[in-house]
């Protein structure tokens, strides 16, 4: 694990920028504290900090070089079929027993072809200087990050957007076609950053860069797995496709628990977190799994006895980590001054402080992200199902429930009956993809820009309109929020504390499995991840394996009114919402008037636009009325990929 930077001169020219390099260096320390090193020619730099987890020897440090020097690799991540890609290239002199050595052989045998043979999370930076050829590639589901820009003749790249805002000709213009996607879903769509200047490489695709010419190659296709459930390995009798599940996920935490560090998981007592902490306790033995839970006062909000009786019933040492107002606004400051994007997903909070307090005794922390989205676990997948029943209602009746909700008092309590019932008949008559965006976003007015809503939104229409339900809206999760939200909250909050997350269930092979599943082995009436919990059965007490999904969150309506009161009242000011103009300030005047004043319960929306603000104030981006052009690698390699699938049918 470590964080990766460089540079590259793309039309041969001298690189000066060892200065700028070690700016670079130093903003990526948190996320490799074990040291750094830079390797440069005339034309290429590559530099890494390390976190050790693989080989804790110096011989092992990053960025690694090639028997004769041509290939230079650093790499954020880890490779967990390590082993057997080194019984592949036996004639390769190892230096080291790294994780990641391996890949050099292999990327230096088979280009990008290569990458589908890794198993692992990863976002790697390798340099060929005989065919003077840049690779950079990112896992498939996106669990670690890479960023790049285009600066004149050089590209620059680091694993985190701050790093390459040292650079003093790196633009801070917003994209706004980016601003209007955060506006409405909280998050930013790939390849896409707030910033117009920088992009993002897409998961589970690789950026070829050679000279002026740069070319995407995409390694990885969840929506051909999905479309086919030919292409999943799976049992024709469903009790066949449980073992199969059970053991999948068994393989997959055996893999993921290897370190030459101590490992943890990550617990809220629910079944995703639970299964993990058990495999893991059986894996390594439980006296070597510590478990790690958020406590929170209010009730609703806290799930400290349930991640305590699973502990007990693994048997590991656990650990509870109180997450209080104050911790909890000293966690936005931090993530507010050392992320360059605002993370929208309260849930970072939390995920922060509990990654604070895992450090102190372990490196390595196993994670549920990626279990809901693979075997539908939301509620709004059971949502899809029950609107066409909804529509047929009489008119009569559905004005009266619709009073109802309008005059119900506003609960603070943690996703309520009420909350939920107001967001399903809000959106109840949309066509399911729009539904589907409306129940999870967020739904911010910012300030009169040009209508880009339908220059995003027709592509995902396009893509995932005519897929059947739930699986088409399970397939948009993994290919958007899960990546774009939930494995940034995960990966940022870890890694500013200096600790590995590693996630089972976005296993290449778990993954392609669960993707290939019939909708009804994950969604039956109303109970969700049906499968899951039928392979959950022999390894948890029923008690867990049953209870309702809650998931991590944060009492956001409370801290608006309470600890966090003095900022919001200086971010959400009138006067600051003009100065950023980012926002519409009426909407938002509006909306915190009637949230302090108990009418309703706005927090779903005020806290993106509180994030966006503290982003704004400590990031200084500059506003404009121009659209930016995008890149001439901003092209999605699915476009054309479908395009032929499309011709051929």
């Amino acid at each position: 694990m470590c964080g990766v930077f460089g540079a590259l001169s793309l039309d041969g020219h001298p690189l000066d920028a060892c200065e700028r390099l070690e700016r670079m260096a130093r903003a990526l320390t948190h996320r490799g504290p074990d040291g750094s090193r830079l390797l440069s020619s005339a034309c290429f730099a590559l530099g890494a900090t390390r976190l050790g987890i693989i080989d804790l020897e110096a011989r092992a440090d990053p960025p690694l070089v090639s028997e004769g020097g041509a290939l230079w690799l650093a790499c954020n991540g880890e490779v967990y079929n390590a082993a057997e890609l080194r019984k592949r290239f036996p004639e390769y002199a190892y230096r080291s027993s790294s994780d990641l050595e391996p890949l050099l052989p292999l990327l230096a045998a088979h280009g990008t072809e290569g990458l589908r043979d890794i198993d692992g999370m990863f976002a790697l930076a390798a340099w060929d200087s005989e065919r003077q050829s840049l690779l950079l590639a990112r896992d498939r589901a996106g669990e670690k990050p890479l960023f790049y820009v285009e600066l004149d003749r050089e590209l620059w790249f680091a694993s985190e957007i701050a790093p390459l805002l040292e650079h003093p000709r790196v633009s801070r213009e917003i994209d706004l076609l980016a601003l209007s996607q955060f506006l409405e879903l909280g998050y930013v769509l790939e390849p896409r950053t707030l910033f117009a200047a920088v992009r993002r490489v897409e998961a589970g695709t690789a950026l070829v860069v050679r000279g002026m010419h740069r070319s995407v190659h995409r390694y990885w296709a969840p929506w051909r797995i999905a479309g086919a459930s030919r292409l999943a390995p799976q049992d024709p009798a469903p009790h066949g496709r449980i073992v199969r599940l059970r053991e999948l996920l068994e393989a997959s935490v055996r893999k993921q628990v290897v370190a030459d560090v101590p490992v943890g998981t990550l617990s809220s007592g629910g079944l995703d977190s639970s299964l993990i902490t058990v495999l893991a306790a059986r894996a390594l033995g439980p006296e070597r799994i510590t478990t790690f839970s958020a406590r929170f006062s209010a009730a609703s909000y806290d799930e400290g006895p349930w991640a305590r009786r699973c502990a007990r019933w693994a048997g590991t040492r656990h650990v509870e980590v109180r997450c209080g107002e104050p911790q909890l606004r000293d966690a936005l400051r931090t993530l507010g001054e050392l992320s360059a994007e605002p993370i929208g997903d309260p849930a970072a909070l939390p995920t922060l402080l509990v990654a604070r307090a895992a450090r102190e005794h372990v490196r390595v922390v196993l994670t549920g992200e990626g279990a809901d989205e693979l075997f539908g676990g939301y509620p709004t997948y059971i949502g899809h199902a029950l609107a066409p029943r909804y529509r047929r209602l009489p008119a009569s009746l559905r004005r009266v429930l619709e009073l109802w909700l309008s005059r119900a008092p506003a609960s603070r309590r943690k996703v309520t009956l009420d909350f939920l019932l107001r967001r399903f008949v809000a959106a109840a008559d949309r066509e399911w993809v729009e539904r589907h965006l409306a129940w999870l976003g967020v739904e911010l007015s910012g300030r009169p820009t040009p209508d880009l809503r339908r220059e995003w939104v027709l592509p995902l229409l396009a893509e995932y309109r005519d897929r059947p339900l739930p699986g088409g809206a399970m397939l948009l999760d993994y290919s958007t929020a899960l990546k774009e939200k939930l494995l940034v909250k995960s990966d940022r909050a870890t890694m500013l504390n200096s600790i590995e997350a590693r996630a089972p269930f976005l296993d290449w092979r778990l993954t392609a499995f669960a993707l290939g599943l019939p909708d009804r082995d994950k969604v039956r009436g109303l109970t969700t991840k049906w499968i899951l919990k039928q392979a959950a059965k022999p390894l948890l007490p029923p008690a867990l394996v049953t209870r309702r999904k809650r998931g991590l969150s944060v009492p956001v309506a409370a801290l608006i009114n309470g600890a966090l009161r003095e900022e919001v009242d200086h971010w959400l000011d009138a006067r600051t919402l003009h100065a950023h103009d980012l926002l519409d300030a009426a909407q938002i005047r509006r909306q915190l008037a009637e949230h302090r004043a108990g009418r309703a319960n706005h927090a779903r929306t005020l806290w993106p636009a509180i994030v966006l603000q503290y982003w704004a104030e400590r990031w200084r981006p500059v506003m404009t009325d121009r659209i930016a052009p995008s890149p001439a690698d901003d092209r999605d390699p699915r476009a054309e990929l479908l395009a032929a699938e499309a011709a051929q049918r």
